[in-house]
């Protein structure tokens, strides 16, 4: 080898792992604030009796989200080992022709995993770390930008509607695979959506939040059962996470207030009615694994 090659190799090399390095670097502040944020909400949120109607929404949401058995889908775990990573149905991902990533914080190995399995460009969003993940095999394309229900600037940030973002880049007509984990944004970002783009879109990972108010007391329940009503004339759940790193207890029968919850296009799920699906699957993961899992025992 001459020693222009070495050179040149040496230069990649130190590149690459500077890369590597700062994306690491990322994720350690990323998971670190949310340490933090997971022990405030445990003080912000002692466990006391609710309001009859307040635990019947709750429990109504909660039997919507439960997963029903597809007998078509395969899982498997797209992302990090543990906070980051997602289990989608990777034997429907073949007619996917675009994939969209939002709220990435810096790091995605989700959508490069998306990217290199289904041969698809992954878009990235977030406008509040601009940090831009390499992905090596892989082809995604950095936005700085958030999602939301409207177009507009707020704070300078530059936030606009899913189907403007899919249409911006062409993707009006495609077939699409998203994971949206964007803090509590997304129950008004997946309500405005069309039911034009909702109908594109084929699975669909998405980390519910619940939202506080300004004295710490959840709010706009009734809104989240109007979004997956809503999800579920497009969508079959087929799979539910709760996020370990938001362990809580007043908020029965939701052990936690964010959870992961994989939605599967209609035009694709196949359902076993005879079957019932629930259980942790051998591939889900805590997100802190520091933390004590508070999956249910049942779903």
């Amino acid at each position: 080898m001459t020693r222009r090659r070495l050179l040149f190799v040496a230069v990649g090399v130190t590149v690459t792992v500077t890369i590597l390095g700062a994306v690491a670097l990322n994720q350690v502040k990323v998971y670190r604030g949310r340490q933090a944020r997971a022990a405030l909400m445990q003080q912000r949120h002692p466990v006391v009796p609710q309001p009859p109607a307040v635990v019947q929404q709750r429990r109504a949401l909660f039997d919507m989200l439960q997963p029903v058995a597809l007998t078509n889908c395969e899982l498997a775990r797209f992302g990090e080992t543990h906070d980051g990573g997602y289990l989608m149905c990777a034997n429907l991902l073949g007619g996917v022709q675009s994939g969209y990533s939002y709220g990435i914080s810096g790091y995605d190995k989700w959508g490069c995993d998306i990217s290199r399995k289904a041969d698809v460009t992954v878009h990235q969003y977030d406008c509040f770390n601009t940090t831009q993940p390499a992905c090596y095999g892989g082809e995604t394309v950095f936005h700085a930008e958030c999602v939301g229900d409207a177009t507009e600037v707020i704070e300078g940030r530059a936030f606009d509607t899913v189907k403007n973002q899919f249409a911006r880049n062409g993707d009006s007509a495609k077939r699409i695979v998203l994971k949206i984990d964007v803090e509590g944004a997304e129950w008004d970002t997946l309500l405005s959506a069309p039911d034009e783009t909702l109908e594109q879109i084929d699975q669909m990972a998405v980390e519910f939040h619940w939202i506080e108010d300004e004295h710490f007391r959840w709010v706009q329940e009734d809104k989240y059962l109007r979004v997956v009503q809503r999800l579920k004339q497009f969508f079959e759940v087929g799979h539910i996470h709760f996020n370990n790193a938001s362990c809580i207890g007043d908020l029965a029968p939701f052990p936690t207030w964010a959870y992961e919850v994989l939605f599967v296009s209609k035009r694709l799920a196949v359902v076993d009615p005879s079957r019932q699906a629930g259980g942790v699957h051998p591939l889900d993961a805590p997100n802190n694994p520091s933390y004590a899992d508070c999956q249910p025992g049942a779903r």
